[in-house]
């Protein structure tokens, strides 16, 4: 007669227990929304200005092996945080979409393109261009040609390229001609080397060809330019190198005659 009791209250103290242990679930669940609802709508903000990883590889020189050892040196990721424009470089480029673009006249874009055709063995003209007409200074400039500065920007531009390739020659890769020409350069052994572009083995050849001719009133290739004006036909370039005014107007463009052999010398 006792047992009844008790039994009894056990089954009262489990179902009690089985309503604490719901009771607890839905609290537990209710917090975890709350929490989650802080964290993506109210806290949001504070998560945009955490630390990311940047990393600037160089790309289009030379000397990209020494990109490695930049790495090393760079401070830490975590000191670099991702911010937002300020105010003024919004304005800056807003203003700069309303600036029209620089203009080139005819040897300011021989020098833009000579300087990008010769950045990176990729870089092509595009073949939608019509090269009767001035090119868009955007698609051989890597600089905006909207801003205050860029007429000084395409000027050093102009300077870096013929200073850093005083001889520049155009030439076709099975061509009597331009074999012609490459034996008369090669016989100086200038430096800086000439930069040479076998035009006709480029993919961007249809466009490029007309477009030089257009630049430099040539009428065939090969063309060599020297401090970026071009010398002639191949019968003008041998009378200058039979003269000798052709070594004279290549010093004059800043490139050494038997540059490797004086540097063996000293």
């Amino acid at each position: 007669m006792s047992t009844l009791p008790i039994t009894s209250i056990l089954h009262s103290l489990q179902h009690q227990r089985k309503s604490l242990n719901h009771r607890a679930t839905s609290l537990a669940l209710i917090s975890l929304i709350v929490v989650s609802f802080y964290i993506f709508f109210v806290a949001r903000p504070s998560l945009d200005l955490a630390p990311i990883a940047l990393r600037t590889d160089a790309l289009g020189h030379a000397g990209t092996h020494g990109s490695h050892q930049q790495d090393r040196d760079d401070p830490p990721p975590s000191s670099r945080l991702f911010r937002l424009p300020s105010n003024s470089q919004r304005k800056t480029v807003v203003s700069n979409v309303n600036r029209p673009q620089i203009e080139l006249d005819e040897s300011q874009e021989l020098a833009a393109v000579a300087a990008f055709i010769a950045a990176l063995p990729q870089n092509m003209i595009p073949r939608s261009i019509d090269p009767a007409k001035p090119i868009d200074p955007q698609l051989v400039l890597d600089f905006d040609t909207r801003s205050p500065r860029a007429a000084d920007e395409l000027n050093q531009i102009v300077q870096d390229v013929w200073s850093r390739y005083p001889v520049m020659l155009f030439t076709k890769a099975h061509n009597a001609h331009s074999r012609e020409i490459r034996r008369i350069i090669a016989v100086m052994d200038l430096q800086p080397p000439p930069m040479t572009f076998e035009v006709d083995q480029r993919e961007d050849s249809e466009v490029l060809i007309p477009l030089l001719h257009r630049l430099t009133s040539s009428t065939d290739l090969p063309l060599m330019l020297i401090g970026g004006k071009s010398v002639g036909s191949i019968a003008a370039i041998r009378e200058l190198n039979e003269s000798g005014e052709l070594h004279m107007l290549i010093t004059n463009a800043g490139a050494a005659l038997d540059g490797r052999k004086k540097k063996k010398v000293h």
